[in-house]
């Protein structure tokens, strides 16, 4: 369905479900890092405190260009739902977990759909909006990870010292499912011509095996050492799949990353601002909640 042929009430209404989308993804980042201090006190897992963080942020970092791609291929609709899907089913499982292990797994699932989820959250405006109106929308959507920023500790602490950690996870399920009904009465459908054959297997490959190995490198370090054979080993197969990818998506038809963008100076500065951002704030996320809680001893809700 054209843009020019969408109703306001229609435009209205598919924004508010991709927004809720937003903010399940959002407010978990947040919520969840609060809750981390009581979660492995509680399943007895502070050696492996990180990777609850990073299984997902490893897991989500590999999906996201990835799902982008294939839903600028084949429709944005279908893979914001299926991301949705899994991720409020991923927190139903993280919230009946009974050890360590099996909430990192779930973690990492969580992370595979919450990629899905945020690739095509933003992507999807453009079935909507015209470019004239799609500034001002990604002015609002980014004012839920704003108000994400604010309301997720406060959330976090209140049902991890009333109701304890697990419903940390269990919040998303109203709210994920209540978007899922929204986008799916409510966001057109826009499909291409593109077909499976226009796919880079062989990219998303490269991509997986290079990010992959790179993520948990700089993930064990610290324990591990960075001149350990493991450290080494990780970095250097992880590089060398990165640049074999960065080849590729020069030869190929239909890149997963146009590596053009990026002699955009407008697009190659917002790219490092973002990740230096990102750098400050997720560190703030694992680690603030483990000093104000395990060494300062001050409650979750504070």
């Amino acid at each position: 369905m054209p843009q020019a042929e969408l109703s306001t009430r229609i435009k209205v209404l598919a924004t508010v479900g991709v927004m809720l989308a937003l903010l399940l993804a959002a407010l978990d980042q947040t919520i969840v890092g609060t809750a981390l201090p009581r979660i492995v006190a509680e399943l007895n897992g502070l050696d492996r405190y990180t990777w609850l963080i990073t299984g997902y942020l490893v897991a989500s970092t590999v999906v996201v260009p990835i799902a982008g791609k294939l839903g600028d291929l084949f429709g944005r609709k279908p893979f914001l739902i299926v991301g949705m899907i899994g991720f409020v089913a991923a927190s139903a499982l993280c919230g009946v977990a009974q050890d360590m292990t099996q909430l990192i797994i779930f973690r990492i699932l969580q992370g595979l759909f919450g990629g899905m989820l945020f690739a095509s959250a933003f992507t999807v405006l453009g079935d909507i909006y015209s470019p004239a109106e799609r500034a001002r929308i990604q002015g609002l959507f980014g004012g839920v990870f704003g108000l994400s920023s604010i309301i997720g500790p406060v959330v976090g602490g209140f049902l991890t010292d009333n109701l304890g950690w697990r419903w940390v996870f269990y919040v998303n399920l109203p709210v994920g499912l209540l978007g899922v009904l929204v986008v799916a009465a409510f966001l057109p459908f826009v499909r291409t011509k593109a077909s499976w054959r226009d796919i880079d297997f062989v990219g998303s490959a490269a991509l997986a095996a290079g990010l992959i190995p790179v993520l948990v490198a700089l993930s064990v370090a610290k324990d591990q050492g960075w001149t350990s054979a493991p450290v080494l080993g990780l970095l250097g197969f992880g590089i060398a799949m990165l640049i074999t990818f960065f080849v590729i998506e020069q030869r190929v038809k239909e890149p997963i990353v146009p590596f053009k963008l990026f002699k955009n100076r407008a697009f190659a500065v917002s790219m490092v601002v973002g990740f230096f951002a990102a750098l400050g704030m997720f560190g703030m996320i694992i680690f603030v909640p483990l000093e104000t809680q395990g060494v300062l001893g001050v409650s979750v809700t504070n």
